[in-house]
């Protein structure tokens, strides 16, 4: 009798089981259940862009089209149009000249500490244009690539040739009137357009090598003759070092643009590219820069 009861219990569990197996299947609940949505990030800087650098699509917007004071931000377009120039020679020596020391002096600028007299490479003054942000380095290579008789022509025809390769590049909300974004009122662009141009610049392999060092020492010569080894020059981007795959690229600030950064990292053959302008601390500046790359990175998958 228990034989019996037994097999009658077995009967109705397997009954029981393959009616529900197939409820399953028939409402499709066996079927992966996606992944969360990726919040975007909250940041304080007043906008912040990031594109995928390899097809331009955007992955986190902030204000991303509001003109904002770019700071020393603007130096990744004064290396662009150096390295744009045809024939360019890097070893071409750039002789220092007072003005640009007096320039850094009146403006309490950042500076490369160049001396004058010295001859220094346009690849050094390039270092010290994008590691220390010397703004003497880029009143050097303004000098240095502008056209004209006069060192004030020179460097108005060098921002010129900035605007130009902003136009070229279809940006309708950037404008260039400072080699270095010491502006005189008219001095600004937008998260994505400071993107655009640094990916642009990115395509550039001495500027990649340059914005992805962490620190360089220069051998100059002196006005005498003799070799000066100059202080080394460390890169401002703390995220070089706290970011992995961290490749890019420049910092910038000032009362007006505040606390500014143009980022860029590199993760399973994955490049997010990206801005943010008019952030409240330098620290704030490299938190609101990882916020964007790990959605970035997260949205690539």
């Amino acid at each position: 009798m228990k034989t019996g009861i037994q097999a009658t219990r077995r009967l109705r569990r397997a009954t029981a089981i393959a009616v529900t197996t197939g409820a399953v299947l028939a409402t499709g609940a066996l079927t992966a259940v996606p992944a969360q949505a990726v919040t975007a990030p909250s940041i304080v800087a007043k906008g912040g862009y990031a594109m995928n650098n390899a097809t331009g699509t955007t992955l986190y917007t902030k204000a991303a089209d509001t003109r904002l004071s770019t700071g020393s931000t603007t130096k990744i377009m004064t290396a662009k149009v150096v390295l744009s120039q045809s024939n360019l020679n890097l070893d071409a020596k750039v002789t220092i000249q007072k003005a640009y020391s007096d320039y850094v002096v009146k403006n309490n600028a950042s500076q490369a500490h160049l001396i004058v007299g010295d001859k220094v490479t346009v690849r050094q003054l390039l270092y010290g244009l994008m590691l220390p942000s010397g703004c003497d380095a880029a009143y050097a290579l303004a000098d240095k690539y502008g056209s004209g008789s006069t060192m004030s022509a020179r460097v108005k025809s060098f921002i010129g040739k900035m605007n130009s390769a902003a136009k070229s590049l279809n940006l309708k909300n950037t404008h260039f009137d400072s080699f270095d974004g010491i502006g005189n009122g008219n001095n600004y662009s937008t998260p994505r357009d400071l993107t655009k141009i640094a990916s642009s610049a990115m395509k550039i392999s001495t500027f990649r090598t340059i914005v992805k060092t962490k620190s360089y020492t220069a051998k100059t010569i002196t006005r005498t003759g003799s070799t000066r080894t100059m202080a080394t020059w460390t890169n401002t981007n703390t995220l070089l070092s706290s970011y992995k795959g961290a490749i890019g690229v420049k910092t910038g600030s000032g009362p007006e643009a505040k606390y500014c950064l143009v980022f860029a990292a590199t993760r399973n053959n994955k490049t997010v590219i990206g801005t943010v302008l008019a952030s409240s601390s330098i620290n704030q500046r490299a938190t609101d820069a990882t916020r964007i790359l790990n959605y970035g990175f997260a949205k690539l998958g």
